[in-house]
């Protein structure tokens, strides 16, 4: 019985602490997605415009989330979760928007956020079953998933002439 409540404890804190969980869904890849921990059970939201990816993730399934340390980045624990998607404008749909919406960062309509989340949105809950799996030993390291985003762009050739000027300026 310890030993229960002692993973149960881990789920909770880990998970409460993280920034980011993988999130593994049925016969799907395992992604990277911003969450809040809400009356027992971690909180998301997705799949709107603007919004993270859910692919997967349906009412009554079950996925596996692995918890990060926000430190060290290392993984901390992986529990089994039941997901429930809650209607909107339910009394769980909206404590747990509540909670959602302070942790959102960069939304463009910050003021209707709420409103756009009902009509284009899910709102899921990731319910612990009690269940965590042992980790594995080795990195479990892919490629990451193909997304239109970038960050990386060849450097101005102007870019380097310019760095070392203001050094040599100093």
């Amino acid at each position: 019985m310890t030993s229960e409540l002692l993973d149960q404890a881990l789920v909770e804190e880990a998970t409460k602490k993280s920034g980011l969980i993988w999130v593994k869904g049925p016969g799907g890849p395992a992604r990277a997605l911003w969450h809040v921990w809400h009356d027992g059970a971690a909180c998301l939201v997705g799949d709107g415009p603007g919004e993270q990816p859910l692919p997967g993730l349906a009412d009554g399934t079950e996925a596996e989330v692995t918890v990060r340390s926000k430190d060290k980045g290392g993984r901390l624990v992986s529990w089994a979760a039941k997901v429930v998607e809650l209607a909107p404008a339910s009394e769980e749909w909206e404590a747990a928007v509540a909670e959602l919406k302070g942790k959102r960062l960069n939304a463009p309509d910050a003021e209707t956020m709420t409103e756009r989340w009902a009509r284009e949105c899910r709102v899921l809950r990731l319910e612990p079953t009690g269940t965590t799996t042992p980790l594995p030993a080795g990195s479990l390291a892919e490629a990451p998933l193909p997304t239109p985003a970038t960050t990386r762009q060849p450097i101005p050739a102007g870019l380097p002439r310019l760095l070392m000027k203001k050094r040599k300026r100093r």
